[in-house]
């Protein structure tokens, strides 16, 4: 029984949580500084790839481009730990949050297993194979996250959902100052109704930023998959690593936004 009480509990586990992501270990600042003095020896056809992300993650949040995730496995999904026997993407907001959890939990295993498997496939051949690792791992980060987003009952055919799932991905890989920003942001799109919620693409500030944060993010980790074989490991364990936080981060967002609107159901309820 999801009692307010209850529903008060667990958005308080979350802000917890949230404070605690504000946190950078000492490593991470310094796991971030290779690709700054990367960009000065890095070949021209991985400089051209990341060019390319731009254009592709600005694609995605205008029309969703080729990321755009299909929703049946997700309801299928839905049907079986709901054991109903037919369930519409309107009907998710009103499953129980344990239900909308025990989805996340199996996406988030599913896809760590999947982001290992291709750590491991694009650490065969060092940096050349690593310009292929990039765009794959963010499409497959902008695929969990929309796969996330309908287990809570969001669509992201909705151009303000692709945005959210943009400011999640980017709460993932920012550093602490930007964790914080974007905390910020989320808060106020948290009350926001759809008329104004188009306000929240102003504050991208442009594509650019997005892909070289999230690239960033890769730090000493991914110069290790450099090495030609020994990358495997390397690209495995990274890559694992990488899309199990980013999935953790997805299911904290997108269940305090729903939570949020349980409580607030209740308050209009009350009066």
């Amino acid at each position: 029984m999801e009692t307010k009480d209850w529903l008060q509990t667990e958005l308080q586990a979350i802000e917890k949580w949230e404070k605690d992501q504000q946190g950078l270990w000492f490593w991470e600042k310094i796991g971030r500084l290779p690709f700054k003095l990367l960009d000065k020896v890095t070949p021209a056809f991985i400089q051209k790839k990341i060019g390319v992300l731009l254009d592709e993650l600005g694609s995605f949040v205008q029309t969703g481009g080729q990321y755009l995730t299909q929703e049946k496995a997700i309801l299928a999904k839905l049907r079986k730990h709901s054991q109903k026997e037919t369930i519409e993407l309107d009907d998710i907001a009103s499953l129980p949050l344990s239900t909308m959890d025990a989805v996340g939990q199996e996406l988030k295993t599913n896809r760590s297993q999947l982001a290992t498997i291709q750590g491991a496939t694009t650490g065969i051949g060092g940096i050349f194979t690593l310009a292929v690792d990039i765009p794959v791992l963010l499409g497959l980060s902008l695929k969990t996250l929309q796969e996330i987003a309908i287990a809570y009952g969001y669509d992201p055919k909705d151009r303000n959902e692709r945005i959210f799932i943009v400011k999640s991905l980017q709460f993932a890989s920012a550093d602490v100052v930007g964790k914080q920003a974007i905390l910020n942001e989320l808060s106020a799109f948290y009350h926001r109704d759809k008329t104004t919620n188009n306000e929240m693409i102003s504050q991208l500030q442009g594509w650019r930023e997005v892909v070289y944060t999230y690239r960033d993010q890769f730090g000493w980790k991914k110069l290790l998959q450099m090495v030609p074989i020994a990358g495997m490991v390397f690209g495995a364990l990274t890559n694992r690593s990488m899309i199990h936080d980013l999935a953790e981060a997805g299911m904290m967002l997108y269940r305090k936004r729903r939570i949020l609107e349980r409580l607030g159901e209740d308050e209009k309820i009350n009066t």
